[in-house]
């Protein structure tokens, strides 16, 4: 179960940029990091330009705009290749969707620990223990139907 934020800062989504971030995001994670898309939350927060700075010095009001995305994901679930190409396709996402952004546009992975965090009531680390296992000798006695029983 993945959790994404993506904080604006300074001009307003308009309700298909914030539609297409949700959606984009969500694809993001299912194709480039092999999370489950029925399960991705995706929350769009807008912030004025006068929250938020950089260096200092409050956003310019009617400048660029300045994002930042933060995903939750369970430790140790994916490689530092995957993680490397989220954080690329994450920040192509934000400037395609957005327009051009003011800088740094700051991307975070955050991978917490499968029994430090989960959904409706279970921890990741229940949710994965919970998962029925086949024994090894199952689909060995699913092809022995057909078998004739000696006399």
């Amino acid at each position: 179960m993945p959790l994404v934020r993506i904080h604006i800062a300074g001009s307003t989504p308009s309700p298909a940029q914030v539609a297409a971030l949700q959606q984009r995001a969500t694809a993001l994670m299912a194709g480039v990091l092999g999370k489950r898309a029925d399960l991705t939350v995706v929350a769009v927060e807008h912030h004025g330009a006068a929250q938020w700075s950089v260096g200092g010095a409050a956003l310019a009001v009617g400048g660029r705009p300045l994002a930042q995305l933060d995903a939750l994901i369970t430790a140790g679930t994916n490689s530092e290749a995957e993680k490397s190409a989220f954080i690329r396709a994450a920040h192509a996402l934000l400037a395609d969707v957005l327009g051009p952004l003011a800088s740094p546009v700051y991307v975070a992975l955050r991978e917490l620990p499968a029994g430090d965090w989960g959904y409706d009531g279970l921890t990741q680390a229940a949710r994965r223990d919970a998962l029925p296992v086949e024994p090894p000798y199952l689909p060995a006695l699913h092809g022995m139907s057909n078998v004739k029983q000696a006399s």
